[in-house]
């Protein structure tokens, strides 16, 4: 597709539209894109500018020596991938699900899912790959405590961060190039992501980029219509992080609505067998270990960042994990019903008003009233919800009553809010209300908010509650657009490339991209 048939973001988005008169203004109609420089390609370079920038971030922790805690929290730049690499086994290249006594009795059995254990692991075999394979005889006669100061191990801690942070980069790229390539005509929808400080502050953290990337492909798998690679990457995306396993409730909302479950249950299936196979080398050759993951998660209690949490602390409650486990699914499985009901009722007739008869005249339909009124004799008008939008309103759900929220846990949310509401006003209200939280929670940690005479830190309870109050603010926006595809920036560009704003042409019978009229 040539650049003249995208949306450019000057023409499409008040607030960039606003920004770019500091370099003279929208695009205008004579301007020529450059012949090498596409969106794609600048996007990918602002990507690597931002997550380098996150390296920088992150730098002070991982290359100062001597430094408490306390002033990693107040610098922010707190990475899990240092503090694991001894604990974990990883500094003998242990395998994460080994059932060996010796290993076990050493070190702690990783507590993530597969995916980001072999991740870990395989990473730590290119780590000491490249400090010259040292002697592992030597560290297994060595007591555990005393590798924390070795020198060499030192070193590699600090290779196996550079390692993980080559190959989160990578996964970023990956994942900016996918979803720039979900929507063919708005690929600079994808900027929010590349430039998202949410990216910036939280991708060194963890290994959810890994997760991140499989869930943009399932994006741009499902846009291309291929249910088989759907699946195949929403299994592996659940077998590094349980969240894309929800994007199946999104499919199934899809094709109901499309009358195509065939697709769904192949998707599924794919889903399904590519998790097992994912699983398999783990759970065969530990099973024990294998249930660690799970085991961890339904032990846990109200912790870092959730509701829970605070409303344990303000009220003095003590919730017991069974009591948090047995609510947090009940709220989420009603949340889920909610989500599924809007699903099926939304997007099914137009409500009268100047923006829906504007937006009718933009689609080229020739008689509104039939779209806007379903008694009308001809039929009316549908549109089906995207998968991104469905996807964020099933994951902060999740969030929202998870016993836990780590500040790397907004990545789960970025591909999806960034193609579900792809309008900078509302992802700079939601991303700042991240950042926000992002802030709190190391000030928290590091006891700065903790009142001088004793108790709760209340303003870590603002910090949390400012965060959900974004969420849901953008879940309230997208579920509008649902309701009022009018509103949505996207709905128009889906009808067909080429009409007017490098988008829309007269449609009149059911399509691919969810549209019937």
């Amino acid at each position: 597709m040539s650049d003249e048939a995208h949306v450019h973001p000057t023409r499409d988005d008040a607030v960039v539209a606003a920004l770019s008169e500091v370099v003279g203004g929208p695009m205008g109609e004579r301007a020529r894109p450059h012949r090498w420089w596409t969106p794609t390609r600048v996007l990918l370079l602002l990507t690597a500018v931002v997550f380098a920038a996150g390296l920088v971030q992150k730098a002070p922790c991982s290359l100062a020596q001597g430094r408490d805690q306390n002033w990693v929290y107040s610098h922010m730049c707190y990475t899990d991938l240092r503090p694991l690499y001894v604990p974990r086994g990883l500094v003998e290249k242990a395998w994460p699900y080994s059932d060996d006594e010796q290993v076990r009795d050493r070190y702690d059995v990783m507590e993530y899912p597969v995916g980001i254990a072999y991740w870990a692991w395989g990473t730590a075999w290119v780590t000491q790959w490249l400090n010259g394979s040292p002697d592992l005889d030597q560290r297994q006669r060595t007591p555990v405590d005393l590798l924390y100061g070795d020198p060499e191990v030192e070193d590699e801690q600090t290779i196996f961060l550079l390692v993980n942070a080559v190959g989160f980069g990578a996964l970023a790229l990956l994942a900016t190039w996918l979803l720039a390539g979900v929507h063919r005509t708005r690929p600079w929808d994808a900027a929010a992501f590349a430039l998202s400080p949410a990216l910036l502050l939280t991708g060194l953290i963890n290994w959810d980029l890994l997760a991140v990337a499989l869930v943009a492909g399932a994006l741009w798998a499902w846009s291309r219509d291929r249910p088989v690679l759907t699946g195949v990457l929403i299994g592996l995306g659940t077998a590094a992080k349980l969240y894309p396993l929800f994007l199946l409730g999104g499919l199934l909302v899809i094709c109901l609505r499309r009358r195509q479950l065939g697709r769904f249950a192949i998707a599924a299936v794919w889903a399904a067998a590519a998790w097992a196979a994912a699983n398999a080398p783990a759970y065969l050759t530990g099973p024990e270990q294998w249930k660690v993951f799970w085991s961890f998660n339904s032990e846990r209690t109200a912790d870092l960042g959730s509701l829970w949490m605070l409303i344990d602390q303000a009220g003095d409650i003590g919730f017991s994990a069974h009591t948090i486990n047995l609510w947090s699914w009940i709220l989420f499985g009603a949340w889920c019903v909610v989500v599924f009901a809007i699903g099926m009722t939304a997007g099914r007739r137009l409500h009268e008003s100047p923006v829906s008869r504007r937006f009718m005249h933009l689609v080229g339909v020739a008689n509104p009233d039939k779209c806007m009124n379903p008694r009308s004799a001809g039929g009316s008008c549908s549109f089906v919800p995207r998968l991104a939008q469905l996807g964020y309103l099933i994951v902060v759900g999740f969030l929202l009553v998870n016993k836990v929220y780590s500040p790397q846990y907004v990545l789960w949310l970025l591909p999806l809010a960034v193609l579900a509401r792809p309008r900078w006003r509302d992802q700079i209200v939601w991303q700042a209300s991240e950042v926000f939280y992002f802030c709190t929670v190391w000030w928290y940690l590091g006891g700065y908010l903790a009142p001088a005479g004793g108790g709760d830190a209340g303003f870590y309870w603002v910090g949390i509650a400012v965060r959900v109050l974004g969420e849901l603010y953008l879940a309230a926006v997208i579920v509008r657009d649902l309701y009022q595809p009018a509103h949505d920036p996207v709905a128009i560009e889906r009808i067909e490339p080429g009409g007017p704003r490098g988008g829309a042409q007269p449609a009149t019978t059911t399509r691919s991209n969810d549209v019937a009229v």
